[in-house]
């Protein structure tokens, strides 16, 4: 007896080899050493997210969100794709979408960076502003409801969307591009946590293949993922974030506190004011979240400098500056958010120049 495929499972067969074409004509990556305090035996390297053709960490997910869409029937032929996004994951989605020929809408606060609506309408995506950061869930929801498509909703599926055993995840990559430096098993990854995948993918990957490396999620002010892991149990109740891309008001159904082994809560003015500090030390200009990131690698290293322990850091540079010339580059935008970053900046030259965290 022949069976033959429905038209929908032909097209969804279609589909993902596109995807996984588009994969496979990209290269990894870059891990970047950058300089730090002088005398540090500590190595640092940041793993340069920015060069997706999407510019941005968000492409990965937004690739393993389709895929996962895709294998369980949810995404069919012309059916529109809806998602809540800050900004990133949206312009991927808004790619994968285009590469499919899906309609695309994003859900997103009306303050999202004008660079980032710009690039999702470059990609034909629609944008939707709510008012009410809190509102993107629902508005999304009933969208998708009102237009018979399929909410992406990255922030329950991010999890579990992306393989933590490898299959070339983040993880594996970092692991694979150390495997030649003199200390290939970092002490301490860093990430932030947006919808919680990225750190649940990397916790995961960790335990499975037994390394010792500890897992630091960085989180902004206002955030709910720091309360949630530092008091489990507890009610985690956050606000909108000032760091675009990361920090959520709710606890999210990807961020999984058990894997990680430590979390510190970063100043949102030292966020930006490590992302300026990398551009001026290492050339590399990146956005407020990279800095976040940053600020916790900075605090790690000395702990480890005090402690007389030698090894790596290694974290993410998650997306390019020029998305927010006009936001996080403007000191004029800043002050007007409340946000000086000139004490963070003179605490990291300290730093840099006595090679200790300074009191």
């Amino acid at each position: 007896m022949t069976i033959s495929s429905t038209p929908n499972r032909r097209w969804s067969e279609d589909a993902i080899r596109r995807i996984e074409a588009d994969s496979n004509r990209s290269a990894d990556t870059h891990l970047f050493e950058i300089p730090v305090p002088a005398g540090w035996s500590v190595k640092v390297y940041l793993k340069d997210e920015s060069t997706h053709r999407t510019g941005s960490l968000k492409h990965r997910l937004a690739r393993s969100l389709f895929l996962f869409g895709l294998v369980n029937g949810w995404i069919t032929r012309g059916m529109p794709i809806v998602e809540a996004s800050s900004g990133s994951t949206a312009v991927s989605e808004a790619y994968f979408a285009q590469l499919l020929d899906l309609p695309f809408v994003a859900v997103m606060p009306r303050s999202t960076s004008a660079e980032k609506i710009a690039l999702i309408e470059q990609y034909k995506g629609t944008c939707h502003f709510v008012d009410d950061p809190s509102q993107v869930y629902a508005a999304a929801e009933e969208i998708a409801r009102s237009t018979g498509g399929h909410y992406m909703d990255q922030f329950t599926y991010a999890e579990r969307a992306t393989d933590w055993r490898g299959n070339n995840n983040i993880a594996e990559s970092m692991f694979g591009q150390l495997k030649l430096e003199d200390s290939p098993v970092p002490e301490w990854i860093v990430v932030g946590a947006g919808t919680g995948g990225t750190s649940a993918t990397i916790g995961r990957y960790i335990r499975y293949h037994r390394h010792g490396t500890r897992l630091a999620v960085v989180d902004p002010e206002n955030s709910a993922f720091f309360p949630a892991w530092h008091n489990p149990g507890a009610p985690a109740v956050g606000g909108p974030s000032r760091i675009e891309g990361i920090g959520r008001p709710r606890l999210e159904p990807s961020f999984v506190p058990a894997v990680i082994d430590h979390m510190i809560q970063v100043p949102d003015a030292a966020s930006v004011a490590a992302a300026r500090h990398l551009r001026e030390t290492a050339g590399l200009h990146a956005g407020p979240s990279t800095g976040t990131n940053l600020w916790g690698v900075w605090q790690l290293g000395a702990q480890m400098e005090a402690e007389g322990r030698a090894g790596s850091i290694v974290s993410l540079m998650c997306d390019s500056g020029d998305r927010y010339a006009a936001s996080y580059g403007d000191d004029e935008w800043l002050a007007s958010r409340g946000l000086d970053p000139a004490p963070a900046a003179a605490l990291l030259t300290k730093l840099f120049e006595a090679g200790r965290w300074p009191a």
